[in-house]
């Protein structure tokens, strides 16, 4: 490879599309941003615009290449959200309905339902994902239902049913197919076997017919000339769900190594070798897969860097000033972001919102506060749950835009009692993306990936384990709080 061979990579995540251009040395030499909406038209529910998202694409595209040689770029990388699911018409491409978002959770009904009809248990051991409406399965019902309610033109395969990397690279001009990764993460494929499962599809409905082709992190995929000003000799070469594309960015391939991505949501999460998983509080997916599969443990936070903007919207002010406004306690206010239920460790899809410990006292900078430790609390909720799982975690690495806040990050290190280390790069999940299509086109190896510069700054935790304890009694008490109706509507 030329000294000035670089590689292209697309983070398409929720709230933006980022394009980041990676040199020989592994570094970000361009990038470029362009943010993108969601609408929410009922409670519960989120939504997005699979043309704006294709479109963001290109722009993004187009913006980070504007000032550089689109002949030195060797290959292309995708990123993307991951269980957001949509469906469309296979010859016109034209989207049926919105991209249901990862959190949107109009399929607790259908969830309630199998898990009263005792179909949990089976759905987990299969697919490694406990029964809850983030995933792709009953967002799939949904769609189906609404737009082809007989199955029939799925069952000609005239529609495409996929989550996002599979349908920007049908929009790239490529045949209907799905990164493995991603695929573990719809609850249709039997995740020890990387095939979708007879039994799950006729439980959730899905005609096989309708559903892509599973293929490996290195594809193969499509040509990515359809990005301008890219030529027709350029290639997608590796994709990754956003998430699995940040741990493969931070390097951290083997067992016992963890790391928790900060966004609208979080994802924590960590190689795993063990063939079942224990806790129900985890997951269990395919990180990435080249020679073979890496599998992953991991667990979903559903609201974290949105809980902050929700507030600062509610307040007038920006998440940036809001987060500088935060007082050094909250005062016994505690905010449990339970906007469409709770995602790991408790997988509750009827938990509510709610803030408690309100008082006369209470000011905007205790909200502030209460918001922040939110996002720490959860986060420390999930990572002692992997710890049990892979034994002791004393390090935590940590990435994405919320992470740029130091009070957050000092506050988590306090929360969890370990060393929270957080990545300087800015884009891991388009790092990762990036790596993945350099290794699978020959422009690195791995070696080279896992010797590339990784600028990292730590914080150590400064209280001790009875103010730890304290706090997190005093954040699991509130949990209970938010999780009481459904408790009581069980009992």
């Amino acid at each position: 490879m030329a000294a000035d061979t670089t590689v292209l990579a697309v983070d398409q995540g929720t709230s933006a599309t980022k394009a980041v251009l990676v040199d020989r040395q592994g570094a970000i030499v361009s990038s470029a941003a362009v943010p993108l909406s969601q609408a929410h038209p009922n409670p519960g529910w989120a939504e997005q615009d699979a043309l704006e998202i294709w479109e963001s694409v290109q722009s993004a595209v187009t913006d980070c290449m504007a000032s550089q040689d689109p002949s030195s770029v060797a290959s292309v990388g995708l990123s993307t959200q991951r269980e957001s699911t949509l469906l469309w018409e296979r010859e016109s491409r034209r989207p049926l309905g919105p991209v249901l978002g990862w959190q949107d959770g109009r399929g607790a009904p259908m969830c309630t339902e199998l898990r009263a009809a005792g179909h949990g248990e089976r759905i987990r051991s299969t697919s490694g994902l406990p029964l809850d409406p983030m995933w792709s399965s009953s967002k799939a019902t949904w769609l189906l239902d609404e737009y082809d309610a007989d199955r029939s033109r799925s069952h000609r395969g005239e529609l495409c049913l996929g989550t996002i990397d599979s349908w920007l690279l049908a929009c790239l001009g490529g045949s209907h197919i799905i990164e493995s990764g991603n695929a573990s993460r719809t609850q249709l494929l039997d995740v020890a076997r990387r095939t979708w499962d007879p039994w799950l599809l006729d439980l959730f409905k899905v005609p096989e017919e309708v559903l892509p082709v599973v293929v490996p992190s290195t594809g193969p995929f499509t040509s990515a000339e359809r990005l301008q000003p890219l030529g027709e000799h350029v290639r997608v070469t590796g994709v990754l769900g956003d998430s699995h594309a940040a741990l493969f960015a931070h390097g951290a391939w083997e067992a016992g190594q963890v790391k928790a991505t900060y966004g609208t949501g979080s994802s924590i999460m960590g190689i795993t070798k063990q063939a079942e998983v224990g806790s129900k509080a985890l997951c269990r997916c395919i990180a990435w897969e080249t020679d073979e599969p890496s599998f992953a443990l991991e667990g979903n936070i559903r609201s974290s860097g949105a809980t902050v903007a929700w507030l600062a919207d509610l307040l007038g002010t920006t998440p940036r000033q809001l987060a500088a406004d935060a007082a050094d306690d909250s005062g016994g206010v505690h905010l449990v972001p339970a906007f469409t239920g709770l995602g790991a460790p408790w997988w509750d899809d009827r938990a509510v919102a709610i803030l408690s410990g309100l008082g006369f006292g209470t000011g905007q900078g205790h909200l502030a506060r209460a918001a922040l430790e939110s996002i720490a609390f959860q986060v420390e909720d999930v990572v002692a749950e992997v710890e049990r799982e892979v034994g002791a975690v004393p390090t935590m690495l940590v990435d994405g835009g919320p992470t740029a806040n130091p009070t957050l990050m000092q506050l988590q290190a306090d929360t969890s009692g370990r060393s929270v280390v957080r990545a300087l790069a800015g884009n891991l999940s388009a790092l990762g993306a990036a790596y993945m299509a350099g290794l699978s086109s020959g422009v690195w190896t791995a070696q080279e990936i896992r010797g590339f510069e990784r600028n990292r700054e730590s914080f150590e935790p400064r209280t001790d384990d009875a103010d730890r304890t304290r706090r997190r009694n005093a954040w699991h008490d509130a949990v209970a709080r938010s999780r009481l109706q459904s408790a009581a509507s069980t009992a």
